[in-house]
């Protein structure tokens, strides 16, 4: 997976955690250099164990609601994947100031740097968005059972 001669260089925010740990582990499988960033609130480095020693991969504890460290400013990307966010619950409501930022100020540190780099962005979600659903399993039609000012509108 050559882009231009070279391998892609995409950087996964939130790559520490479930979902973020195994597109990392997919996207070294297709030959791209991985930059995985991930504050370690709701992710675990042993989610990034089986690929630590790739020389493609490098791993950067940082928090998306901060400025972006300066090596990853100062690259090039091709791809940005948007997975930065607490989606459980439980997690997410233990600070929901925080999830807020990552959702608004983080997306849009992405955002610039995606503009900045010629990067396309990818931006990722969670069913948390419906809310407390009355339909199980979730249908693409579902609107979803949303309350702008309870627990879960962080």
């Amino acid at each position: 997976m050559m882009k231009n001669g070279r391998q892609p260089r995409v950087l996964v925010a939130g790559g520490a955690g479930f979902l973020g740990s195994h597109l990392c582990e997919r996207l070294l499988a297709d030959g791209c250099r991985v930059t995985a960033l991930d504050n370690l609130q709701t992710g675990a480095e042993e989610n990034l164990r089986g690929f630590e020693r790739d020389e493609r991969f490098e791993f950067i504890a940082a928090d998306i609601t901060e400025p972006l460290p300066a090596r990853i400013g100062r690259r090039r990307y091709d791809r940005i994947y948007n997975l930065a966010c607490a989606a459980s619950p439980p997690l997410y409501q233990a600070d929901p100031e925080h999830t807020m930022l990552t959702s608004v100020v983080g997306t849009n540190q992405l955002l610039r740097l995606a503009e900045r780099t010629g990067a396309r962005l990818l931006m990722a979600s969670t069913s948390e968005i419906y809310g407390d659903p009355e339909a199980h399993p979730q249908s693409e039609s579902y609107w979803g059972n949303v309350n702008c000012t309870g627990p879960r509108a962080c």
